[in-house]
């Protein structure tokens, strides 16, 4: 199917699209191959973190690559470092969270010494299969170095925990109006919070979309607490299928993290896409807070009323 597929080609496709196979002289073959092995090394039976997010995320990265402020500053090398930070943030993701592995103390919490683990794990498998496909063989090891270093702090960015951090430095340098996009240092900032933007932007997408990518994600967490239950790990929050809702999870998501990430982006480029995004989240915010008072009605409805006398002590 295409979805199977979409990863590997789409990202071929804004390779040749950013004339970056021209730029930077790759081996067609090579970068194919580059790209079936970061499509493969994606858990398809994970109900969200997939080859489909990663392909999903990367064509959002590529449509803030074309906003008008970035655009006319980026150079071919920042693209390239865009595109595969993108197509490769969340490899390998066994579909729990990082608080789960702490608690189990899987090797890879133990490795990366609890900080950014998911991230550390996909950045170092994004990089062994850079050079395992021998893709930049023909730079310099200097070069390949560099990239691997920035690739890292773009994947990097995505830990979702070191949010506000990254957050309050974005309002710092809007509030000053001192983002100079000449200066590579301030480019790759940006660009770390594009990175950021596409891979939490599912609520701002249409809500037929949207909705999809929300019930994958709870499908996911579900998955997750249900494992924890089984082995009395105690229930990590949003993971309880008996007392979380799709409807709270997502209001939630999109009021403490969305909203305010997107408020900022929009700032930095008050354009035509950007308001379109924050119309979806809008709607999709004020669809979910409909199916949640709904649910309640319901639930009020359906609860035994008591008469004033009924059930006390005489």
């Amino acid at each position: 199917t295409i979805w199977g597929n979409s990863l590997v080609s789409l990202t071929f496709h804004l390779f040749n699209l950013h004339g970056l196979i021209e730029h930077f002289q790759l081996d067609t073959m090579k970068l194919r191959r580059f790209l079936v092995m970061v499509q493969e090394d994606y858990h398809s039976q994970n109900p969200y973190h997939n080859a489909v997010h990663a392909a999903d995320v990367t064509q959002a990265m590529h449509c803030y690559l074309q906003e008008p402020k970035l655009s006319q500053s980026l150079t071919p090398w920042d693209v390239l470092l865009s595109l595969i930070a993108a197509a490769t943030h969340d490899l390998d993701h066994p579909g729990v969270n990082q608080p789960f592995l702490i608690k189990t103390n899987h090797y890879l919490a133990t490795l990366y010494k609890n900080t950014s683990v998911l991230e550390n794990h996909h950045w170092r498998s994004a990089v062994g299969l850079l050079r395992e496909s021998g893709l930049f063989a023909h730079m310099s090891l200097e070069n390949r170095q560099l990239m691997e270093s920035q690739i890292g702090d773009l994947i990097l960015a995505t830990d979702i925990s070191q949010q506000n951090e990254y957050l309050s430095m974005f309002r710092s340098h809007l509030d000053r109006g001192d983002l100079c996009l000449e200066d590579a240092n301030h480019r790759h900032f940006i660009l770390q919070m594009a990175l950021k933007c596409a891979d939490i932007c599912n609520p701002c997408r249409t809500w037929e979309l949207s909705k999809q990518w929300s019930e994958k994600v709870t499908e996911e967490f579900f998955h997750q607490g249900d494992i924890e239950k089984k082995y009395h790990l105690g229930v990590s929050p949003l993971c309880d299928r008996q007392t979380e809702t799709i409807a709270n999870i997502q209001i939630g998501f999109m009021t403490y993290l969305v909203e305010p990430l997107f408020a900022e982006w929009a700032r930095f480029s008050n354009t035509r896409l950007s308001q379109t995004m924050l119309g979806h989240l809008g709607l999709n915010k004020a669809s979910w807070q409909g199916q949640q008072r709904e649910r309640e009605q319901r639930a009020g409805a359906a609860a035994p009323r008591l008469l004033p006398q009924e059930g006390r002590p005489s």
